[in-house]
């Protein structure tokens, strides 16, 4: 099953920022200025860049990524943890990722909510990636949908589906594109992004009992988790190692 894969993408804007070429230009493929010609389907927009990015669909990537995970060694066990001091007897290392749940799991007062409402629709016709400028306003074609979106509501806890914010997303997409309007509605859905001011990668060691136990934690990454993941992946276990570096050089001393 296919997780992932290229997309054509529009990024439009009613007015010409102030930074024509954004940073994470050098990051994607064949980024450039929209042409007079493109922009005239969006005539309520001025400016625009058009680039080549990755596409990933979560419902099947998530999934694959724990596979990996398993046939590399790794166990999968689900249960509840409501303080990391129950997990301190049965392990040398633990990795935090837990998100908003590090609110209460280690008393991070700096983590929020960030709610997202968004509607999934059949529009197999749709290949271009369209994003107004604000964030506000997108239309993500995936593999087996299209993702209509959204909203971005800091400190929103609520996870019931509001219809009024339903409907304005539908009406917002479909004046991007009007064809959405005959586009049929799968589904939809709220989330709650794991937001942090900056997002939390470093080692702390905690002193329980007389045992110092190392903790890596890796969460508040926002509505960016799966752009980041790889990369603070990477940091983590740069950090896991040279713990388990020191572990090693203590056990030979």
């Amino acid at each position: 099953m296919k997780h992932a894969c290229f997309s054509p993408s529009w990024q439009i804007f009613k007015e010409v920022p102030a930074n024509k070429k954004p940073f994470w230009s050098e990051f994607v493929i064949g980024f450039r200025i929209m042409t007079d010609g493109e922009l005239k389907r969006f005539p309520d927009h001025k400016f625009g860049h058009a680039f080549t990015t990755v596409r990933c669909d979560c419902s099947s990537y998530l999934p694959w990524l724990q596979n990996r995970f398993r046939k590399a060694g790794g166990q999968v066990e689900k249960r509840k943890v409501n303080d990391l001091q129950e997990l301190f007897n049965n392990f040398d290392l633990i990795v935090n990722c837990s998100g908003l749940g590090s609110k209460s799991l280690v008393s991070d007062t700096h983590v929020y909510p960030v709610r997202g409402q968004v509607m999934k629709v059949e529009a197999p016709w749709l290949n271009h990636f369209i994003r107004d400028g604000d964030g506000g306003t997108y239309i993500y074609p995936g593999i087996r949908s299209v993702t209509l979106g959204g909203t971005r509501q800091e400190g929103d806890w609520r996870l019931q589906v509001d219809r009024a914010e339903a409907e304005g997303i539908l009406e917002r997409c479909s004046r991007l594109e009007p064809s959405l309007r005959k586009a049929k509605v799968l589904g939809e859905w709220v989330g709650l992004r794991p937001s942090r001011k900056n997002p939390r990668v470093e080692r702390e060691v905690v002193q329980v009992q007389g045992h110092r136990v190392p903790v890596v934690h890796n969460y508040g990454h926002g509505g960016s988790g799966v752009t980041l993941a790889w990369g603070t992946a990477l940091d983590v276990m740069e950090l896991v190692r040279e713990n388990l570096g020191e572990k090693l050089l203590q056990a030979r001393l």
